[in-house]
């Protein structure tokens, strides 16, 4: 039974959180999700590294609330929590200047040591935590904290304390692992000893991998996109690791990033020259020409502003930018880039700012309020990325009123819907393959646009800022994942609440798809099934389909092996019951001669047999002949399922099926045993009319049916040979009828005299 009284408690572990530390998106999200599940009624704590970068007015915010010692291998090292209350959400620094004590959070030749430490001090300081707050969830995020689920399993498991904490893993970037060299397994996390745990650690003959560890022991697993969760169980995007997350996908979602929507607002952000609305936006065109004369570009509303705020790496699609930026440039487009990386890349920025000046202006630096004011100021985003798990530079541009050009990967496809220049719908524009002429090609598509049709680019920049991407809804898909991993707790009314608005919206999103499924069949008996099984309504539309399919298409369509035999089954049934209902013996011996020669033509090629057998094929026709003119009907439709049946044959076997080739065996028995039933079905009528009025379907239905077997197993007679045995039957009844030879023989000397 659910307890009302407990709230979800969480402990969100992350090497970097904003506002204390930051160097890419992992910080804004430590940042931000936490302060979104307070909101929603969870209690959070959220535990970083104690930097020496933090900021002094940080640092003197924070009080010291425990101290403990962490075994690490063979060493014992000391821990201390200094807590820290900021906006609504509990900060625990993890204090140890022997390894945070440094002026950059990565990049060091023991960051295999460091954090490890912290890994271990995170699952260690559970037991530290303030009265109260029993850990419900550890969510733990990127590879500096993926030995926490590792040491959680292996070292804590069966504590009491330990039992009820379920971990969360979230990847934000699948690229970077914490590899390295088996050795610390041992001298550092000290598992060595552990098959399991060094067995799923290792990733080659003398390497381990932290996240590995955390993909095979967290009890979840998170990523930022939707897309990106597809993405990274392949070779392409898994980075080695799409194995074992195609092993655990039933584990795997992908959660969209949101934005701390009050910070990045153009109606109150001070950080830009003008503030606007998605309403009034002339604020918007005061930017754009501060900025331009700001980093010395001509000041002209009439030329798109293209911007670029990014790291300067391959990853970034820099590649592409390199290939097609003279093109943009010589065609008119302004272009701005802010950020820095790989040398090469620098250059080339700066080369392109000496050869196209006023139009091209590169800032090699990292400079959060040029940012800003160029998210504000420009018309275009660019963000050709290779890869991108989530990127959150797009969603801040669109709230900006700039409009993003990407590469369809990641979160980027999922959170830019590309211009439709016929409905109008969209919030940016997108090109599929990672090439820079596809890139350019999308950069023009979009400056066209600009320039031919004002009003379409303003109804588009209206639409990309009234996208929702606050970290509401994000915060939303998390509790229903740790409501789900602790059914235990109830969830409070307000998220109850809001999780319904979001299942309302998707549910009357989404109905028109299954309707168009059933509406493609014969709708009575869809309608009829109950609303309560999807399941069966779609088995039942199949099988609905399937048989109308047969009945105006009798040898058209192509059965399985299953429904022939079943057919098969039925003709000789069929044939049986007519069979039955000759009752006169002149009825009987005309059934005798038109039934031997169908058994005995494939099997004897005498010259005396293939005599006898034209004879007797005579007479057959002439029967046919006569019967024709008291049932109409039934020839026509014998006839039509005759001659769809012969269609994949010569058209001698049409006029005359006993003579048709006698090397093919199965053809020609089937032949015969069609013939068979004809006369048998035609002799019946004129005899016994009582009989066929009581049972016209009996007589009608089997025809095209015996056509229908003739096609399937034909096609398969000549490719396996020995599948002749599911014809036998229909002869093999047909014979019962002629059991002695004397009799026919006379019946066929007794045919000759008259």
């Amino acid at each position: 039974m659910a307890d009302s009284s407990k709230k979800m408690q969480i402990v969100f572990a992350s090497a970097e959180c904003a506002p204390f530390v930051k160097t890419g998106g992992l910080g804004d999200v430590a940042g931000s999700l936490p302060a979104a599940l307070v909101r929603a009624g969870a209690e959070v704590i959220v535990m970083v590294p104690k930097y020496a970068t933090i900021k002094d007015e940080y640092k003197a915010q924070m009080e010291h609330f425990s101290d403990f010692y962490v075994s690490l291998g063979w060493r014992n090292e000391y821990c201390g929590l200094e807590k820290l209350e900021h906006d609504g959400v509990t900060y625990m620094f993890i204090d140890n200047e022997r390894y945070f004590a440094r002026d950059y959070p990565y990049g060091f030749f023991d960051d295999g040591e460091r954090f490890a430490f912290f890994s271990k001090a995170i699952t260690e300081s559970l037991q530290h935590l303030p009265a109260g707050f029993e850990c419900d969830i550890l969510h733990c995020n990127d590879w500096q904290t993926a030995l926490a689920p590792v040491f959680l399993r292996e070292f804590y498991q069966g504590l009491p304390l330990y039992d009820r904490v379920k971990t969360v893993f979230s990847i934000h970037n699948v690229a970077f692992q914490g590899q390295f060299s088996d050795t610390v397994m041992e001298d550092i996390l000290g598992v060595a000893h552990i098959p399991a745990a060094a067995s799923q650690l290792r990733c080659d003959a003398c390497s381990i991998n932290y996240m590995l560890g955390a993909l095979r022991y967290a009890d979840a697993i998170t990523t930022v996109s939707p897309t990106y969760a597809n993405e990274i169980q392949t070779p392409e995007f898994g980075e080695g690791l799409d194995g074992v997350l195609r092993e655990r996908s039933y584990a795997l979602q992908g959660i969209l990033n949101g934005i701390d929507v009050a910070g990045f607002d153009p109606a109150t952000d001070k950080r830009i020259a003008a503030n606007y609305t998605v309403e009034d936006r002339g604020g918007k065109a005061v930017c754009k020409a501060k900025l331009q004369e700001e980093l010395g570009l001509e000041v002209r509303d009439d030329r798109p502003l293209m911007v670029m705020v990014t790291r300067l790496t391959r990853q970034k699609g820099m590649d592409l930018v390199m290939y097609a930026l003279d093109r943009i440039l010589a065609g008119g487009v302004q272009v701005a880039v802010l950020g820095t990386g790989d040398r090469d890349y620098e250059d080339g920025l700066r080369y392109f700012q000496d050869k196209y000046p006023g139009t091209m202006a590169a800032r090699i630096e990292f400079d959060p309020a040029l940012s800003q004011r160029m998210y504000a100021a420009a018309d275009m985003f660019l963000m050709p990325s290779k890869f991108e798990p989530c990127g959150l530079s797009q969603i801040i541009a669109m709230r900006y009123g700039t409009l993003p050009i990407v590469r369809e990967t990641g979160g980027l496809k999922d959170t830019v819907q590309p211009y439709n220049e016929f409905t109008g719908e969209g919030t940016g524009f997108s090109f599929s393959n990672f090439n820079g002429d596809e890139m350019g090609d999308a950069v023009f598509r979009a400056a066209r646009l600009f320039w031919d049709n004002r009003d379409a680019w303003n109804q588009l920049v209206t639409q990309a800022m009234s996208q929702d991407f606050s970290w509401t809804r994000s915060a939303d898909k998390y509790l229903d994942l740790y409501f789900f991993m602790h059914p235990e707790i109830e969830r409070p009314a307000a998220v109850e609440a809001a999780a319904a608005v979001d299942e309302t919206v998707a549910d009357e999103a989404e109905p028109a798809a299954p309707v168009k499924e059933p509406a493609a069949a014969e709708e009575p008996k869809v309608e009829e099934k109950p609303a309560a099984k999807p399941a069966a309504k779609k088995a039942t539309t199949r099988k609905t389909t399937t048989k109308k399919a047969t009945a105006t298409k009798a040898a058209a369509t192509k059965t399985t092996a299953t429904k022939a035999t079943t057919t098969r089954k039925r003709t000789t049934a069929a044939v049986k019951k007519a069979a039955e209902a000759e009752v006169a013996p002149e009825v009987k011996a005309e059934a005798a001669v038109k039934a031997k020669p169908a058994v005995k033509a494939p099997a004897k090629t005498t010259a005396k047999k293939s005599t006898a057998t034209a004879k007797k094929a005579a007479a057959a026709k002439s029967t046919t002949t006569k019967t024709a003119a008291t049932k109409a009907a039934a020839k026509t439709t014998t006839k039509a399922a005759t001659t769809k049946a012969a269609a994949k044959t010569a058209a001698k076997v049409e006029e005359t099926p006993v003579e048709a080739k006698p090397a093919a065996k199965t053809t020609t028995r089937k032949r015969a045993a069609t013939t068979a039933k004809k006369t048998t079905t035609k002799a019946a009528a004129p005899k016994a009319e009582a009989k066929a009025e009581d049972k016209p379907a009996v007589k009608a239905e089997p025809t095209p049916k015996a056509a229908e077997v003739k096609v399937a197993p034909k096609a398969k007679a000549k490719t396996e040979p020995a599948k002749e045995t599911p014809v036998s039957p229909a002869v093999s009844a047909e014979e019962k009828a002629p059991t002695k030879k004397t009799s026919v023989r006379k019946a066929t000397a007794a045919r000759k005299r008259h």
